[in-house]
């Protein structure tokens, strides 16, 4: 990569903030040709393509002042929604907090609407915050991240707002405990063939939908962002980058359940010592 590699690293060991945007991964040709075998080599693949060809765009001139924030977006994949189009359109999201910091979910919620040009995602679908080894996920835990997902929807930033990998136990907890009851609950197929008996007569009664996904218990580890931080950008030091939260999004055309667009928004910080 030469020269752009040396501007992309320049400009990221002075940043404090990175914002990346795939874009609709619909529109990156060489993405559909490749299937990867799981979400995480999808993500990393789209990370890595994005920073690649964000560093081959950069025009760096040293005079000016370097920004603390940089925005790594590839232009021509960017696609926002028709105006027209949105009632047609279902907008929905999966969020992952990678740093347990439960005041990401604006930040993350405010870029997603500003990337598709929407004042509202339909629905938001937070999976469970990391938590130290040997430490069981619980109600006090989940409580402040819920409370974040609540405040948006009572500022009509989303409609409905649902969870991931909880048991009955815990779903019941939280439905009891909410003031924005949780819409729907996502089960992971690699942990249960069928649906917990318990888990499904709960759904039924309190009208939360089931659904299932195949993600991993860690979609985006800090290690791995690393690496493909550094292959892609050469020389850059890495390490010091530790992404913040991960959102993945998808539009759908509601009448014919047709992907119209699918894409990653992330953040990260640089940790300076």
């Amino acid at each position: 990569m030469g020269t752009d590699s040396g501007r992309a690293r320049i400009l990221l060991d002075h940043a404090a903030t990175l914002n990346l945007q795939t874009g609709n991964l619909l529109n990156w040709g060489r993405l559909r040709k490749k299937c990867p075998s799981t979400p995480s080599e999808e993500l990393r693949d789209c990370i890595q393509k994005t920073l690649n060809e964000w560093s081959s765009k950069i025009s760096l001139d040293l005079n000016q002042e370097m920004p603390d924030v940089l925005e790594c977006t590839v232009d021509q994949t960017m696609e926002k929604i028709n105006p027209e189009e949105r009632e047609e359109l279902k907008v929905s999201a999966k969020l992952f907090i990678v740093g347990s910091n439960s005041s990401s979910i604006r930040d993350a919620v405010d870029m997603a609407c500003s990337a598709l040009g929407v004042a509202q995602l339909d629905s938001v679908i937070i999976a469970p915050p990391p938590i130290e080894d040997g430490i069981n996920l619980s109600l006090e835990y989940l409580q402040p991240y819920w409370g974040e997902l609540e405040n948006l929807v009572q500022h009509k930033k989303i409609v409905s707002i649902g969870t991931s990998d909880l048991d009955k136990t815990l779903l019941e907890q939280l439905y009891l405990w909410s003031q924005v009851k949780p819409h729907s609950n996502q089960v992971n197929l690699a942990s249960c063939c069928v649906m917990p008996p318990d888990l499904t007569a709960f759904a039924k009664q309190f009208d939360i939908q089931l659904l299932t996904h195949n993600d991993p218990k860690e979609l985006l580890c800090e290690a791995s962002f690393q690496e493909a931080l550094q292959e892609s950008i050469q020389n850059s030091r890495a390490h010091e980058w530790t992404p913040l939260w991960l959102l993945r999004y998808s539009v759908i055309v509601q009448t014919r359940g047709i992907i119209k667009s699918k894409g990653y928004i992330l953040q990260a910080k640089r940790n300076v010592s």
